[in-house]
């Protein structure tokens, strides 16, 4: 006997989650544009032709109804550098979508079940994402790990207390600066808690060594920094806007990213970009919040922080191993049970685990113990990394302190004299 339907209406088809095939690439990239607007919608298939080489299909992942793709989600394997720079396995979210046509239906909650659960069998520690909203991924045990800073230079005004260091700067097109920007950023990623490697296709994207399907041309300058040997260490790359109003040139200079291998070096580029004629303002993003150059500048006002957002978001996988990778500044042992809960069951960071820490190194196990301190698994991501506050992230749901005084201890005890930064949107 046949099921007999209202006029118009069709029973829901279950939504399947799995990787996408060659074949269904183009489809992926089609769904995800019409959210994001990343890709011209009418070139999903040269998208698709142009990054197949470049992607992981089985990292790459959809939501189904039948044959139709309504929501993506794609991973990307990485090194995170910790406190205490070592680096942890991390699994890098990204192009997260579901179609307007079927938000709050769970299509994004089916492909965060299947990618948690795929990460706990691989044994990857640790997941980290940028969140388009804030209220997205706490439901699913992420939390704010890295702030990110919007500064503006009242350049005419910034004058330095010390003499740029000794070296030269070199203006550099594309070609020359694809050999000689991912070592300085390499070695700056090496000593930056939060932050991530880029592959060499990024790079060649980045600086429009390759050109994707309806990205801009690339248009912007290139500033190297040499030391007096000639070692390369810091780099810009910046875009300007002209501002002539009543003849006077106040343009705006937008600093796309500054990074160097030393403070020294990073300071000597500020300098190099300050000094520029015709340019009143410079205006820079995803910056730290808390900068070195605020300290060299005869009158720091010139220098003022717009906008603090967060940025890098953190989720624990494997509890134990994520716990015992990164360094502490103090020492202190505590039994922290983290509660960990995907949909109607346990996470793979749920469980009782005891750490043992301090400035020589640490260790983290399962714990059968009495525990000193229960967290949600979103509240210790976002302390992972020694930017936010374990305080502050339990501060609406709370803490049970079995231990009284045990907060305030893992508080210190995974907090970092320099914060973390990320400036690899990804």
């Amino acid at each position: 006997m046949h099921a007999l339907w209202p006029r118009g209406y069709r029973p829901p088809v279950p939504i399947e989650v799995r990787p996408v095939k060659d074949a269904e690439l183009a489809a992926w990239f089609e769904a995800s544009s019409t959210v994001f607007f990343m890709w011209p919608f009418g070139e999903p298939q040269a998208s698709a032709d142009f990054r197949r080489p470049h992607m992981d299909l089985d990292r790459t992942r959809a939501a189904f109804e039948g044959k139709a793709i309504i929501g993506t989600y794609r991973t990307i394997p990485t090194p995170l550098t910790l406190p205490g720079l070592g680096s942890i396995a991390a699994s890098a979210v990204t192009a997260v979508t579901v179609r307007s046509t079927h938000r709050r239906r769970g299509v994004l909650s089916a492909l965060q079940v299947d990618d948690i659960a795929r990460a706990g069998a691989a044994g990857e520690p640790v997941g980290i994402l940028i969140a388009s909203e804030w209220p997205i991924y706490g439901r699913y045990g992420y939390g704010p790990a890295t702030w990110r800073g919007r500064w503006t230079v009242r350049s005419r005004a910034a004058k330095f207390k010390v003499d740029p260091a000794p070296g030269t700067v070199e203006i550099v097109n594309s070609k020359r600066a694809r050999t000689l920007l991912p070592p300085i950023y390499e070695r700056y990623r090496a000593g930056q808690p939060g932050e991530i490697t880029r592959t060499d296709f990024r790079w060649d994207v980045e600086l429009g060594i390759i050109q994707p399907p309806g990205r801009p041309k690339f248009n912007s300058v290139i500033a190297v920094h040499h030391a007096t040997d000639g070692e390369p260490d810091a780099y810009a790359i910046y875009r300007g806007e002209e501002k002539w109003d009543d003849g006077i040139p106040d343009n705006v200079m937008t600093v796309d990213e500054l990074h160097a291998s030393s403070e020294a070096a990073e300071l000597a580029m500020w300098q190099y970009l300050c000094s520029i004629d015709l340019v009143a303002t410079i205006n820079v993003d995803t910056r730290r919040t808390r900068e070195a150059l605020t300290w060299y500048l005869e009158d720091a006002r010139a220098f003022r922080l717009k906008e603090v957002g967060e940025f890098l978001w953190v989720r624990l996988f494997d509890v134990a191993a994520a716990l015992a990778a990164r360094s502490y500044e103090r020492s202190d042992r505590l039994v922290i049970e983290v509660v960990d809960r995907v949909g109607d069951r346990d996470g793979p960071a749920a469980g009782r685990f005891e750490l043992d820490a301090s400035p020589d190194g640490a260790t983290c196990k399962p714990s059968s113990a009495q525990p000193d301190l229960v967290v949600p698994v979103s509240a210790l991501g976002a302390a992972y990394l020694g930017g936010t506050r374990l305080s502050d992230a339990v501060r609406a749901r709370g803490a049970s302190e079995p231990t009284p005084g045990a907060l305030a201890r893992a508080d210190a005890l995974f907090r970092t004299a320099d914060e973390p930064w990320c400036s690899t949107w990804f």
